[in-house]
């Protein structure tokens, strides 16, 4: 862990000096980007290097940007998404004189008082937060997680300089036309900060992960937690490379990745409410080779009839159905779209699907190129480039999201499991009205607020 600073530099001067090192971060891949364009050599390989570091450092939403980003083939140069694809948060804690203070404001002066024991070093630092394990006063073992000073400003003024590097961008590499994409992005970030949004969240994957005991959800802890401070009863895992570096065995590799597709995947399709950010620093794995889910910021719903444009455009691909295909992209939310920028789709929902499609126990990728994804992207690129471009969907940003970043944890995991036969059982009795009656009395019993789109 980094060594502890007091970030205690709140209002205009600390909101200049985070804008200047944002603005020459995002200055320096437009730059460079245009001057790629224009014809002029520099090696993106150590520009991309030193943006991943420079938002590495960051504390707020340049850095989830550029991950999401990272996932959608052709939206960034080759060597930025590569770099941004294995980006993880790496930001200094805050010093244990500014958490109390924080701790104040949020809980009042006598908040020690709630606690047998507070931790005085961050157990972790993230993009909007840090934890803290404790103990309450009733003696219960629970996790603080206590969100960074001024949080809206940065989230603010970094949307700011992503909406400018995405502009810049968008002009010399038109093919992905990213507006939906930057709009999702907002609200879903500004919904992060609302840390009792997230207490719902996590009240709302109890109830439609309850039946499945490979998945353990914390409960909250209403009386301890605000906007800026979420407690939540502590569970015990290990990181997925503590584990991966014990050598596990195919049985154990294959428990964990069945746990992480239940967790990820019953709730889209029973509910249709999706976790967007498979992070692997947001799930811990327990001693039984089950899974503890920790975080919930990036939650998605969805309406019902997106979810049957998944499960249909999964039956077009099976079926060369290419009439099914158009239409499921339609209920996804793509617009304008010419049946040829289609069939470029298809290309890349097929690789994505393809392990679904398959009746057997297998790898998730099973050719041994480590530049197979990267072709298939390539292609699909140049292909909406050929044929006029695309606008993705709002909806379909953690969507793509979400499978990308599973892909690669169970790549990691070399699990090999029968994919189709997990995904058959979750779609076997789909019904799109009975899907909309659970996920609004789901909601309901969560008292989960509504989205800040309106959707």
């Amino acid at each position: 862990m980094s060594t502890p600073k007091d970030l205690d530099q709140t209002g205009l001067f600390g909101e200049i000096k985070r804008m200047a090192r944002a603005s020459g971060t995002v200055g320096g891949i437009a730059t460079r980007v245009i001057g790629n364009k224009l014809g002029f050599k520099s090696n993106q390989a150590i520009h991309a290097n030193d943006l991943r570091a420079a938002l590495g450092g960051l504390k707020g939403p340049l850095m989830k940007g550029a991950q999401i980003l990272s996932t959608i083939p052709g939206a960034l140069p080759e060597e930025y998404a590569n770099q941004l694809a294995e980006l993880q948060a790496n930001a200094p804690p805050m010093a244990w004189s500014f958490v109390r203070r924080r701790m104040v404001t949020e809980l009042g002066v006598n908040w020690e008082r709630q606690f047998r024991s507070f931790s005085h070093q961050a157990m972790a630092a993230a993009s909007l937060g840090q934890v803290h394990r404790a103990v309450t006063a009733e003696g219960q073992d629970v996790a603080c997680k206590l969100q960074y000073p001024d949080m809206n400003a940065a989230v603010e003024s970094d949307l700011r300089q992503f909406r400018v590097v995405v502009g810049l961008v968008q002009q010399f590499l038109p093919a992905i036309k990213q507006d939906e994409v930057v709009r999702e992005l907002e609200e879903r970030l500004r919904e992060e900060l609302d840390y009792e949004r997230e207490a719902s969240h996590m009240r709302l994957y109890r109830d439609m992960l309850q039946h499945i005991p490979e998945v353990t959800v914390p409960l909250p802890v209403e009386a301890l937690s605000t906007r800026r401070l979420l407690t939540m009863e502590w569970v015990s895992g290990r990181g997925i490379q503590k584990i991966l570096d014990t050598n596990p065995t195919q049985e154990e590799r294959n428990a964990i990745a069945t746990a992480l597709f239940k967790a990820w995947y019953t709730p889209v399709y029973r509910y249709g409410i999706i976790h967007g950010d498979p992070h692997m620093g947001n799930f811990t794995i327990r001693p039984d080779w089950g899974l503890n889910l920790l975080d919930f910021g990036a939650i998605r719903i969805f309406p019902p009839h997106f979810i049957k444009g998944i499960i249909d455009l999964f039956n077009a691909l099976r079926e060369n159905d290419e009439d099914m295909a158009f239409a499921a992209y339609e209920a996804w939310g793509f617009k304008g779209l010419s049946r040829e920028t289609a069939s470029v789709l298809n290309e890349w929902a097929r690789f994505i699907y393809g392990p679904l499609m398959d009746d057997r126990e297998r790898f998730i990728q099973e050719n041994d190129d480590p530049n197979f994804g990267r072709d298939i992207a390539e292609r699909v690129y140049e292909g909406l480039k050929r044929t006029g471009g695309v606008r993705p969907s709002r909806e379909f940003v953690l969507v793509d999201r979400s499978a990308i970043g599973l892909g690669s944890v169970f790549l990691r995991l070399r699990a090999k499991l029968n994919w189709h036969k997990l995904f058959q059982e979750l779609i076997a009795d789909f019904d799109e009205v009975a899907l909309a009656e659970r996920q609004q009395v789901a909601l309901a019993a969560a008292r989960v607020p509504p989205p800040l789109n309106g959707l």
